[in-house]
C-alpha cells in the first residue's frame, strides 16, 4: 500500500502544464528519486503535495487522507516535511533557534501563557529545545546550535534545513534539489545522511540533479518530461532507459563499478 498516492494530477500555470495527469505513488520506508529536465515538474508537484499550490484536477491521498484544499500546516501536523531548493533560514537567528521553530506545531500554550512565561510555556519551549538540538545531532550539525545561520557555508545551513525538516517528526520526508549548490565531497555524505534518515524508518522523496547520488541512493526513480511521467523503475533500468537519455541524460549513466552499457565483464 502506497504512503502517497498520487492520480491524474494536473496543474496548470497560464497556458502551460506543469502537471499533466500525473500518476505517482510512494512507497512507506522508500527512497524515491524524481528526476527529469527544468520545468518537467518536479518542484511542482512538491508543492502541490504540501498544499502551497492546488491542483487543478486529479487527487493526492496520504496515508488513506485526502491533501485537497488542506493548508500547508495541517498538512506538516499529518506527518509530511519538505526542504527548499533555496535556503529559508532566518539569518539572524541561530541554527537552533531556526530548528526549534518548527516545533510550533506541537506547542499548546497560548499567546498570553508565552507573554507570562507560564509553567506550561517553559516546560514546551524546553522540550522544543531538546528535540531541535537532537535533530541537529541526527545530521552532524550538533556544534552548529549556536551559530547565526547567516554565518553558516551553504552547505552548512542544507543540514539545519534538514534538522528542522527532520524536528517536525515526519513520515515522509520531501527533499527538493538537496545537494545544489554542495561542493563534490559533500555529496557523498549527503547520500550517507539519506540512507541513515530511512533507517530511521522515514520515507523519503528526492528531487536532484545531482544524478549519480540519485542513483546511488534511490530505491525507485521516476522520471518527468513536460509534465507526465515518461519512465519508472530501479535505477539500473532507468539510467539506460532511451526514453530518460534522449530527454533527460544525454547517455547512459555508468555508475563506479558497473560494467558500461554493452560491455561484458
Amino acid at each position: 500500500m502506497a504512503l502517497l498516492e498520487a492520480r491524474g494530477v494536473h496543474k496548470h500555470f497560464g497556458g502551460i502544464a506543469a502537471l499533466d495527469g500525473l500518476d505517482l505513488e510512494i512507497r512507506p520506508e522508500e527512497i524515491l528519486g524524481l528526476i527529469g529536465p527544468n520545468g518537467s515538474g518536479k518542484t511542482t508537484f512538491i508543492n502541490v503535495c504540501t498544499g502551497v499550490v492546488a491542483p487543478d484536477r486529479g487527487s493526492v491521498v496520504y496515508d488513506g487522507q485526502p491533501l485537497r484544499d488542506m493548508p500547508p500546516w495541517e498538512i506538516s501536523r499529518l506527518g509530511i516535511s519538505r526542504i527548499f531548493q533555496t535556503s529559508m533560514l532566518w539569518p539572524s537567528l541561530t541554527a537552533l533557534e531556526n530548528v526549534m521553530v518548527s516545533r510550533e506545531k506541537f506547542m499548546r500554550a497560548r499567546v498570553a501563557e508565552a507573554l507570562s512565561g507560564s509553567r506550561r510555556f517553559r516546560h514546551e519551549e524546553r522540550l522544543a529545545q531538546t528535540k531541535a538540538l537532537e535533530a541537529l545531532e541526527r545530521v552532524g550539525a550538533a556544534p552548529l546550535a549556536h551559530h547565526q545561520a547567516g554565518s553558516l557555508s551553504y552547505g552548512q545551513q542544507k543540514l539545519v534545513e534538514v534538522a528542522r525538516a527532520l524536528a517536525c517528526e515526519p513520515r515522509l520526508l520531501l527533499l527538493d534539489e538537496p545537494a545544489a549548490g554542495l561542493r563534490s565531497e559533500l555529496i557523498e555524505a549527503l547520500g550517507d545522511l539519506i540512507c541513515a534518515i530511512r533507517a530511521q524508518g522515514i520515507t523519503l522523496l528526492i528531487v536532484e540533479h545531482r544524478i549519480k547520488l540519485v542513483m546511488g541512493v534511490c530505491d525507485r526513480v521516476v522520471v518527468l518530461n513536460l509534465g507526465q511521467k515518461i519512465a519508472e523503475g530501479p535505477p539500473a533500468q532507468i539510467q539506460t532507459d532511451p526514453a530518460v537519455v534522449d530527454a533527460y541524460l544525454g547517455e547512459p549513466i555508468v555508475l563506479p563499478g558497473e560494467p558500461e552499457p554493452g560491455r561484458v565483464m
